[in-house]
């Protein structure tokens, strides 16, 4: 078997932003002392005069994006999500949202997926907290492809966008000629009618991986993208529902207030289903390596698995 082609989307993130660097030349990118791990760096070897390091100071980064944005320029502001999100929330919401300024938010290192770390960077409840703010966006991008798209597209938006990417690598998984990426539109990978499988960020992959398997059982599962949690693709979830009767959300984040809270939020007033949320279970996360974390928590594509048959019992 060939090898797949793994690409961690936080590196898919900074290529992006040097990409259209040429393209939007009021796009400007600060940074709280994390170049090198957010990726920004790439930008700002390419942009040196667009790059702000404002060192560790989030919400000051915060409050100096929303004033550049006054002004007309794009600011991505970046750090871990654990401090875009979380230690900056105050900023963010009155700052970027209130006003509805247009800035983008580029956080990295979110979910159990950053390792070694530990439970306090291992950030799953920042689409919570951005979910919450009156007229966010937010992305979870699933993959390389997805990441640098979502870039540009947030880009070419009017408003907060709030992007979510990881730090591990993780599998290519939508690097096909007809794939297109929309800001509020979910992607059909898979057509089923037995179950649909609605997952983001790296647990498509898991998702995909786990229809497989139930393939193998005579099960055909549906499985959908959604790497825009805010707003919600909406009809596109409500048909799946429809067609198949039940329905599994799978995310890296908490199971409150993320992907399956969305979900969950609209078919219960829209199309009663039976949803089971996979993810993390309201609890925090710990030190160790990504891929068993990952295995531990149940998101791979075995764990997704077993969850699924057991839904369906």
């Amino acid at each position: 078997m060939a090898d797949i082609k793994k690409i961690a989307t936080r590196e898919s993130y900074g290529n992006a932003l040097a990409e259209c660097g040429k393209d939007f030349p009021n796009l400007v990118v600060l940074d709280a002392d994390l170049a090198g791990a957010t990726k920004t760096g790439i930008f700002k070897k390419a942009f040196p005069d667009r790059h702000i390091d404002c060192g560790i100071a989030e919400c000051n980064m915060t409050g100096i994006a929303a004033g550049l944005a006054t002004c007309g320029k794009i600011p991505f502001i970046s750090s871990f999500a654990m401090f875009a999100a979380g230690r900056n929330f105050e900023q963010v919401r009155n700052s970027i949202g209130y006003p509805h300024l247009n800035v983008k938010i580029g956080a990295t290192h979110a979910g159990i997926t950053v390792g070694e770390d530990g439970a306090t960077h291992q950030c799953n409840e920042d689409v919570a907290l951005m979910r919450t703010i009156p007229g966010m966006t937010v992305i979870v991008p699933s993959d390389d492809v997805e990441a640098k798209a979502a870039v540009r597209a947030a880009l070419e938006f009017e408003g907060p966008v709030y992007l979510r990417f990881g730090r591990a690598a993780v599998p290519v998984i939508n690097d096909r000629e007809d794939y297109k990426f929309e800001i509020g539109k979910g992607v059909v990978l898979k057509e089923g009618t037995d179950v649909t499988l609605i997952a983001s960020g790296i647990c498509v992959d898991s998702a995909l991986q786990a229809a497989e398997k139930l393939a193998a059982d005579g099960i055909n599962a549906e499985v959908i993208n959604i790497h825009t949690i805010k707003p919600l693709d909406e009809e596109l979830v409500i048909a799946s529902a429809k067609k198949t009767g039940k329905v599994v959300t799978v995310e890296e984040h908490s199971i409150i207030g993320g992907l399956g809270g969305a979900v969950c939020e609209t078919l219960s007033e829209k199309a009663p289903t039976p949803v089971l949320r996979i993810g993390v279970n309201d609890r925090f996360g710990e030190s160790g390596p990504a891929g068993e974390l990952v295995k531990k928590y149940g998101l791979d594509g075995d764990g997704v698995y077993a969850k699924v048959k057991d839904f369906l019992k």
